[in-house]
């Protein structure tokens, strides 16, 4: 493979739609469809049409899906993102009121609606990781485990990880005893104890167990076809 190629690959899906004429393509992602507390977050990022010519931006190599990276790569990835003066972005939070209001998957669509709609002026295509949503506001492609095959889907969950996770560690603050800043409000077993220890605080989402059955659950929202079980070899889950 020659010097860089994978690199272009990876913007393989934008360049196809900008040689289309379509400079405004955004990635859009999310972070926080599992955990049993805090809220979902949705982060859209719109890289310049200019790399089609260009390529990646040098200092995003080595950019892929958040939860393949450690908390140091996505600090920086995070920084470059946010601080280029070209890239456009775009970060929506739901809180967990919303999330057991209308449901996990609704909240995280709400999220990838109210990130885009931030973007200005406004993308004329949008990649989507995962399965279609059919209620995203602009004309898009969705792309399973699209968060490692497009560059601007990574961008957008490193962003949405990222201040999901920095949320959580404040929220380790406002309620110590759960281990919010270690889990991030995943149902391990150190988080499930502390429930049955302390019972539920108000950032935990009382539509999902162990708060109502589990059987409901997963008929309502499918959390398991949404995203992977937490991981522990160095990545924390998404």
């Amino acid at each position: 493979m020659a010097i860089g190629t994978k690199h272009w690959n990876r913007l393989g899906y934008e360049r196809e739609l900008w040689q289309q004429g379509m400079t405004l393509v955004a990635g859009v992602d999310e972070a926080g469809c599992g955990p049993l507390a805090g809220p979902v977050v949705a982060a859209a990022v719109l890289f310049p049409h200019s790399w089609l010519e260009t390529g990646l931006y040098s200092k995003l190599r080595g950019l892929n899906d958040s939860k393949q990276l450690t908390e140091e790569q996505r600090e920086k990835f995070y920084a470059v993102i946010t601080s280029h003066g070209e890239i456009r972005f775009g970060i929506a939070v739901v809180e967990v009121e919303v999330i057991d209001r209308i449901n996990i998957l609704q909240a995280a669509h709400r999220a990838m609606n109210l990130a885009l709609e931030q973007l200005q002026p406004a993308p004329q295509h949008v990649l989507v990781d995962g399965r279609a949503v059919k209620s995203l506001r602009f004309p898009n492609t969705p792309l399973v485990k699209g968060d490692a095959r497009s560059y601007s889907i990574a961008a957008a969950s490193v962003l949405a990880k990222v201040t999901r996770d920095r949320l959580m560690l404040e929220y380790d603050k406002a309620y110590p005893g759960y281990g919010f800043a270690e889990h991030k409000g995943y149902g391990t077993p150190q988080h499930l104890a502390a429930i049955t220890a302390q019972g539920p605080c108000p950032i935990h989402r009382r539509s999902f167990s162990p708060f109502r059955p589990v059987a409901v659950e997963l008929e309502l929202f499918d959390l398991a076809a949404l995203e992977r079980a937490p991981e522990t070899d160095g990545a924390s889950p998404a």
